[in-house]
């Protein structure tokens, strides 16, 4: 439950903060995968390339990794309240942009500097801090949840993105995600409260001042943030940059119809809405660090699926059902390690400096994936690669221990 502050009445305010954060990055994500799903259709009617396409949303990733560690510190000292907003609001002026464009320039200003900046501070992390910091009990349950928005909202707004672009224009695909930007940046503004919440035990005693030198030290010093980090350099690289930026056009090379790639792709992030809520009940409830590598290793078995995928409705959807359980799902418990083995007072800068390291790793995914392909104009290489970096990852995680030792946590 909610941290509560008024004795024998439960405070509503964490679970306001758990539904702002779900709607946040429902949005935020769902305009992060349009691009894949916009790909083929800006090859022939802007005729850019698929290399100019893929290398936009490798920069946008760098911009991101080198985002993402500011906006953990700043949710560090003042809450997720102004960071979510600044995020939306430079999503829908990228959207925006995007709508009323045909210039590679703009385009890729758009996306990989305003909307890209966007997505750095509209991030898994910030919300996840902020949960974490509002709730005493079930954090892993409230944060499975509230993060599980980075991908439902993809299951409901990309096919309703593609219907659009099937029905209309892909310029309205974007008018409509930057409108849906400004709907949710009015709600966090009225109703996410401002500053950043801290547990009751720790109201009693001050929080220690310290420099971004000295919280850089105390992180770079635990074990656990190398495991986490690499293991999600790793991550980076097999989701975001792999299947988020070419599984819809691998789809469409397939000869599958954009339709029924987009509701693949749907179901993937309805799968993963299930997944992610389930693993944060399960990282409440049993070893985390066997959880967290059992998740990575299902993960790369299940790219196998998709070198035999091509033309069968079956295993597209096959895939999209078991890649979805095991996608996001690594979250929740990764957020949970971090705050018990390196600590709450540095888990918004720990957590960003972490999914830096999955940016770089996405950044990677993306333009070797179109590297590879456009070797071979074949995807197996970008599927096996993407087995071997995710049983890694399972392996680097499976040497954590499920509590700290206690020199270290007093540390």
């Amino acid at each position: 439950m909610g941290i509560d502050n008024r004795a024998g009445k439960r405070d509503p305010g964490p679970w306001l903060t758990v539904g702002l954060g779900f709607l946040t990055l429902a949005v935020a994500f769902s305009a992060r995968a349009t691009l894949g799903l916009m790909m083929t259709t800006w090859i022939r009617e802007l005729g850019w390339s698929r290399s100019l396409i893929s290398g936009t949303a490798a920069t946008a990733l760098v911009v991101m990794a080198a985002i993402t560690p500011l906006a953990g510190r700043l949710v560090d000292l003042q809450g997720a309240r102004n960071v979510l907003a600044t995020g939306l609001a430079l999503l829908a002026v990228g959207c925006f942009l995007l709508a009323s464009t045909s210039s590679e320039w703009v385009f890729v200003i758009a996306f990989a500097v305003a909307a890209a900046i966007g997505f750095g501070l509209i991030a898994t992390h910030v919300v996840a801090t902020s949960v974490e910091r509002s709730f005493e009990h079930d954090k892993g349950l409230a944060m499975g949840i509230a993060t599980s928005g980075s991908t439902a909202g993809q299951f409901v707004i990309v096919p309703l993105i593609a219907y659009v672009l099937a029905m209309s224009s892909w310029r309205w695909s974007f008018l409509l995600l930057g409108l849906a930007s400004i709907a949710v940046l009015a709600g966090v503004l009225r109703l996410l409260p401002g500053g950043a919440p801290r547990p009751a035990a720790a109201l009693r005693e001050p929080a220690p001042r310290t420099t971004l030198a000295q919280d850089l030290r105390l992180i770079a010093g635990k074990p656990a943030f190398h495991s986490l980090l690499w293991s999600y350099v790793l991550c980076g690289y097999a989701t975001t940059g792999i299947v988020e930026t070419h599984f819809l056009p691998y789809a469409s090379f397939c000869g599958f119809a954009p339709l029924t790639s987009a509701t693949a792709y749907g179901v993937l992030s309805a799968v993963n809405l299930g997944g992610m809520v389930l693993a944060g009940w399960l990282t409440d409830r049993m070893n985390r660090p066997l959880l967290l590598g059992a998740i990575y290793i299902l993960r790369g078995l299940a790219f196998l699926l998709l070198t035999t995928a091509t033309g069968s409705t079956d295993l597209l959807f096959l895939f999209a059902v078991v890649f979805g359980l095991v996608d996001y799902s690594t979250w929740p418990v990764t957020a949970s390690l971090a705050a018990s083995h390196i600590g709450t007072r540095v888990m918004g800068l720990s957590l960003g400096l972490i999914l830096t390291g999955h940016s770089i790793g996405a950044a990677l995914g993306a333009y070797l994936g179109s590297y590879l392909f456009d070797l071979s104009a074949r995807y197996e290489w970008v599927w096996l690669s993407s087995v071997g970096l995710s049983v890694l990852a399972g392996v680097l995680v499976l040497a954590l221990s499920n509590r700290p030792k206690a020199s270290m946590a007093a540390a």
